[in-house]
């Protein structure tokens, strides 16, 4: 089903869409809404998924080859069943969006609230796996504080 609607319409159905395609008349662009996501359908699928937090190339894969859709065909030569089958199987079978993020986020305070090794080296905000931290480690700890009287 295609909906053919204007730009500014268009925030108002994104809200309340599970999935839709959007043509406007001007600017000649479509969406495809796969579990809350905006999926860019000048894509191919199987790179076309991978917007998706928690689906990645592999798993993408095996998406369409379970589904027998042709990995190199675009989001916007897809069929609506084919959309469809996709949705269903991505809802059925993966953890996805907020869902994971929301797991991803108890395991952890999980840990955290435990006391093990990883726990505090989140809580700190340390890398956790193991990585060195007298240089590098930037990312977790931030930029770097000068320390008064440290020279050699």
């Amino acid at each position: 089903m295609r909906i053919i609607i204007s730009r500014s319409t268009v925030t108002q159905l994104i809200g309340g869409l599970d999935w839709f395609f959007v043509k406007a008349s001007r600017g000649g662009w479509d969406l495809a809404r796969i579990a809350g996501v905006n999926i860019p359908t000048q894509k191919r699928v199987e790179i076309a998924l991978t917007y998706i937090y928690g689906i990645g190339r592999t798993t993408a894969s095996k998406l369409c080859d379970k589904l027998n859709i042709p990995k190199e065909r675009r989001v916007q030569d897809l069929m609506e069943d084919e959309l469809s089958r996709l949705r269903d199987a991505i809802d059925q079978e993966v953890v996805v969006e907020g869902d994971l993020r929301r797991k991803v986020a108890m395991d952890i305070k999980r840990l955290m609230d435990l006391g093990c090794y990883k726990g505090l080296r989140h809580r700190k905000g340390l890398p956790v796996r193991g990585q060195r931290t007298h240089t590098n480690a930037r990312t977790r700890k931030g930029p770097a504080k000068p320390i008064a009287g440290k020279k050699k």
